[in-house]
């Protein structure tokens, strides 16, 4: 409700209220057919034969129900945990629509902004009422657990953050785990992150299952290009995961995803996907030095995924002009805490980079 003015003075300014993001919309909208595509962060590249066979396999054995067994016993030893934590899903989206529907009962949900709308979108679907805390870009978009109110009793928030690319400490958002909170960490591109120097995937909690309250959410659609497999996961407490299992559909994941999940929770998979996190943090430093030699542009927060967020003013009329040219990026504005001044850009192979900066400093010149 806007503030009443009191008799005799004069009422605030009345400021317009910025337009509600397109909570909807997504990279997949930009790229377009004919169009280089720097809009959707799942990694394109020739599928390897240890996850291309099982697959393949897996359609000659279509009569039969699918038997999520053997996968969720997989991904458990991957992450060392028992199988009745983890659950198999439809891609990690799925996980935020049982989050919505199996949790009705609770009172004050909390989403940290920005971050990937389908979080909040799913909620609100369900009849939630939604409370948004927005990072600040002029700290980076870091986030500070004092920031969370004390009695929410679900917390959404990504790590690493899409859009922002930032990867919060783990010891942070553990510190918002407690009892009688739900913490939801989407965790969809904890893979494509890497360490210097260390091993496995820094600040993921996926292994944790000390935390009260705790739900990773993670997705095998980026760095292995499934995104039209759908297949993703969560880890979290046995009573947890059977509240959201009591609302998914019967026979929710196929059996060529079951058989995608299975393959990519073993040894060889995890060896290398830390192979591609090195060399896309290498292409990352690329595309974000030539970034940061243009005038105006700026990169916000330390990226650390597989996509850079960046800011300037007159960024949207930017991103009409590079679809003109042949390059679609992410548009920044349906996303909460952002506006038409930011964009999203995936991270690609060097040439790729270089031949879009290059175009990219000729609009900006023009």
């Amino acid at each position: 409700m806007r503030a009443q003015p009191i008799a005799g003075r004069p009422g605030p300014p009345i400021i317009p209220s910025a337009p509600e993001p397109d909570l909807g919309h997504h990279g997949d909208a930009e790229a377009t057919p004919g169009l280089v595509d720097l809009a959707v962060n799942v990694r394109r590249a020739p599928m390897p034969e240890w996850l291309a066979d099982p697959i393949t396999a897996a359609l000659g054995d279509l009569a039969g129900y699918p038997d999520p067994a053997p996968a969720r016993a997989a991904v458990a030893a991957r992450h060392r945990r028992p199988p009745a934590e983890v659950l198999l899903t439809t891609g990690a989206a799925e996980g935020f629509v049982l989050v919505a529907q199996a949790l009705r009962g609770i009172h004050r949900p909390v989403v940290v902004h920005p971050q990937f709308t389908e979080p909040e979108a799913a909620l609100r679907a369900s009849g939630h009422q939604v409370e948004r805390v927005l990072l600040d870009p002029d700290d980076g978009f870091r986030l500070d657990p004092a920031r969370i109110p004390v009695d929410a009793d679900l917390v959404m928030i990504g790590n690493p953050t899409n859009p922002t690319s930032v990867l919060h400490p783990a010891a942070d958002v553990a510190a918002l785990a407690r009892p009688g909170r739900v913490l939801v960490v989407d965790e969809a591109f904890a893979d494509t992150t890497i360490a210097p120097g260390g091993a496995g995937e820094p600040e993921s909690l996926a292994g944790r299952g000390d935390l009260p309250g705790l739900l990773v959410i993670r997705s095998l659609t980026k760095t292995w290009g499934l995104a039209g497999l759908r297949v993703g996961y969560l880890l979290g407490a046995a009573d947890l995961l059977d509240r959201l299992a009591a609302v998914q559909p019967l026979w929710a994941v196929s059996t060529p995803a079951l058989a995608a999940a299975t393959a990519c929770a073993a040894p060889e998979a995890v060896r290398a996907e830390r192979l591609i996190a090195a060399r896309l943090a290498a292409d990352r430093d690329h595309l974000v030095a030539r970034l940061a030699a243009l005038p105006g542009v700026r990169v916000v927060g330390q990226p650390a995924s597989a996509f850079v967020l960046v800011h300037w003013p007159g960024a949207d009329a930017v991103r009409r002009a590079l679809r003109e040219r042949g390059w679609a990026v992410r548009r920044g504005d349906t996303f909460p805490g952002l506006g038409p001044d930011w964009l999203r850009i995936a991270v690609r192979d060097r040439a790729t980079t270089d031949a879009f900066i290059t175009v990219l400093a000729q609009i900006l010149e023009a």
